[in-house]
């Protein structure tokens, strides 16, 4: 099937940030090597950044696409759940490590700060959760469903440090058997969960949080509350008098109030704060309180 102009200069765009990355890779250079001029470019692309974000968008929605096959066509007959998720992370493997330039952690390059990249960057994060999360509930059923989303991070963070490794160079393991120890892993793990019933520490809102601004005061306030409420629950464990804990609580409950405020009370915040740090076990809540509020 031919290309048209456009599709010509995207997909030679896509190999040239392959093969250099987004920083080395050029408009100069994508015009050399798609023979077209350079002007013809700005004329589908208003900015290597517009270029490199269509590339970005092509590439994961290829992975996404590539792995549905994998369920029609691709897959050994009478293969167990276990054995698809298996060929499926051998397949994600393989699809970062080969388009890795497009795959990477972005927070350090300058394309960051492109508004178009940011928000394709933000709905391709929403993707892979949500494709990851089919993926754990096929393989190890609805019972899982309630701790889904913890499993989600677990398996998301197992992923991207062997792929890391991989990529460094510092694993030697043969990708087809790489896969099959990751869902070994995320079988135990799961496993675990599911005998254990903790309490989901993430939710659906890991989701929604890919579409949220850092300084979404709305959503950051919810996260405060809840985080206060844990402290609270804390208090209500600890070894003291009834009398001492309900103090405790009212601190809290104030620094909770103040918190929310549109302009805190500086003054008022250290004061509550000096004194819950007096209970040794509240300090790492406040330390993380801190963080939380800046």
């Amino acid at each position: 099937m031919a290309f048209s102009k456009k599709d010509k200069i995207l997909h030679t765009a896509m190999d040239l940030f392959r093969e250099k990355g987004y920083s080395a890779a050029s408009m100069q250079d994508i015009a050399e090597v798609g023979e077209v001029a350079k002007a013809s470019i700005y004329k589908f692309y208003s900015s290597k950044e517009d270029l490199f974000t269509a590339a970005f968008l092509v590439c994961h929605q290829m992975l996404l696409e590539q792995a549905s096959e994998l369920d029609r066509s691709g897959m050994p007959s009478g293969s167990s759940p276990k054995e698809k998720l298996s060929r499926k992370i051998e397949f994600n493997l393989y699809y970062v490590l080969e388009n890795h330039s497009f795959m990477i952690d972005f927070h350090e390059l300058p394309i960051m700060e492109n508004e178009p990249f940011v928000d394709a960057h933000k709905k391709m994060k929403t993707a892979l959760l949500t494709w990851r999360k089919e993926l754990l509930i096929e393989t190890f059923g609805e019972q899982l469903e309630p701790y889904v989303w913890d499993a989600v991070l677990i398996f998301q963070g197992i992923l991207h440090e062997y792929m890391n490794g991989v990529l460094r160079k510092v694993i030697s393991l043969p990708i087809a058997d790489l896969a099959d120890f990751i869902v070994d892993r995320m079988e135990a793990v799961v496993q675990d969960l599911i005998r254990t019933a903790p309490k989901s520490i993430v939710g659906e809102g890991i989701v929604r949080s890919n579409h949220l601004e850092r300084k979404d005061q709305e959503a950051r306030k919810g996260t405060v509350r809840d985080f206060l409420t844990a402290m609270e629950e804390r208090i209500q464990e600890l070894p003291l008098s009834e009398i001492s804990r309900m103090e405790l609580k009212e601190v809290v409950g104030l620094l909770h109030k103040e918190v929310l405020m549109d302009k805190p009370n500086l003054t008022l915040l250290r004061v509550l704060k000096a004194h819950l740090e007096a209970v040794p076990e509240l300090r790492s809540y406040l330390r993380q309180l801190k963080l939380l509020l800046t």
